[in-house]
């Protein structure tokens, strides 16, 4: 079983539910068949720059960031829950309007997109 946890602030009109869905069917997708658990925060633009500042040593509000358990020093071969957690994304919601109004596209598909990238990220894919 694939547990997703999703925070958001309530203002934000984004579907938790329809999250979880989406990033359950991309991870059985990419061969995730074990329990795992992973946690998806949409947040403020404010939170995107702390984030920002404090793990990437930088001054940019980025559209998604995640982290695995072992960059934030979870390292467990086996955890002791049994269940292996994945990481976290993080969302800036404000970036991901701009970028499907940008696009032409509706704010969840982005946001989805994003939840996307972000899972590749955890998977071990990254940018070239």
């Amino acid at each position: 079983m694939i547990k997703v946890y999703v925070s958001k602030q309530s203002n934000y009109p984004i579907s938790s539910p329809a999250i979880k869905n989406h990033l359950r069917g991309f991870l059985k997708d990419k061969g995730i068949v074990s329990d795992s658990e992973v946690t998806v925060a949409i947040v403020s633009d404010k939170k995107m720059l702390d984030i920002a500042n404090k793990y990437m040593k930088d001054d940019k509000v980025h559209n998604v960031l995640s982290f695995s358990d072992s960059e934030v020093d979870k390292k467990f071969v086996y955890p002791p829950s049994g269940i292996m957690s994945l990481g976290e994304i993080v969302i800036c919601y404000s970036q991901a309007v701009k970028e499907a109004k940008k696009e032409n596209k509706l704010i969840k598909d982005k946001v989805n997109e994003l939840v996307e990238h972000g899972a590749l990220h955890l998977l071990g894919f990254h940018h070239e």
